[in-house]
């Protein structure tokens, strides 16, 4: 079933730029849930992804909030604890 997943992730993104001039937000969507098939199935995507976030820490904080990662409530619980804690 990981292997199903997978490709249709692939699919969703090679279908992106045919969607993209398609008037509203066709590629948008298809490219979000392309993506967080790959996320969610491939270590080739999570290996890459990590190595993106860790040069780009913001920009990652969307998709992990869109991906529900534990890793990222973990961050964020903490976050809060130490924000709480400081004031």
């Amino acid at each position: 079933m990981r292997y199903t997943w997978l490709t249709l992730g692939w699919l969703c993104l090679a279908l992106v730029p045919f969607a993209g001039p398609i008037p509203g937000p066709g590629g948008i969507p298809l490219f979000a849930l392309g993506a967080g098939l790959l996320l969610k199935n491939s270590r080739w995507a999570k290996k890459r992804y990590v190595a993106y976030k860790r040069k780009r820490p913001h920009h990652g904080a969307w998709a992990d909030w869109a991906l529900r990662r534990e890793s990222a409530k973990r961050r964020a619980a903490i976050a809060k604890q130490n924000q709480a804690g400081g004031d």
